[in-house]
């Protein structure tokens, strides 16, 4: 059901000035640009990019958090709420639709679909 890692998502205090110094220190460029976050193309030949969000980065629930890509995302939600999984709400923001989960040590995880 999961068919790859979408992202890697990391919380920073600004996101202008996060992306902008790993736009001009590492080369990295910006291929999305949301409402308080920027997606982040990781040299030529990588798959996954580098998702940066702004938030809190000195609280432990804004840790790191991988973003799965599914294009099942309703099943696999289905799957995860009968197996009495830890998930969040099923999420649309008009682009993407998401929705976090926690594994058995309450590690965030996060899930999304969007049309390709």
């Amino acid at each position: 059901m999961i068919e790859r890692i979408d992202t890697l998502c990391m919380k920073v205090k600004s996101v202008e000035k996060s992306s902008d110094w790993y736009e001009e220190l590492l080369g990295f460029s910006v291929v999305f640009k949301g409402e308080g976050y920027r997606v982040l193309r990781v040299g030529d030949g990588s798959n996954v990019p580098l998702t940066i969000e702004e938030g809190n980065i000195t609280n432990n629930v804004d840790q790191s958090y991988p973003i799965f890509y599914s294009k099942d995302i309703q099943g696999l939600y289905a799957k995860l709420n009968a197996h009495n999984v830890r998930v969040s709400e099923l999420n649309d923001d008009g682009v993407n639709h998401f929705f976090d989960f926690f594994d058995l040590d309450d590690n965030k995880l996060q899930v999304c679909y969007f049309k390709e």
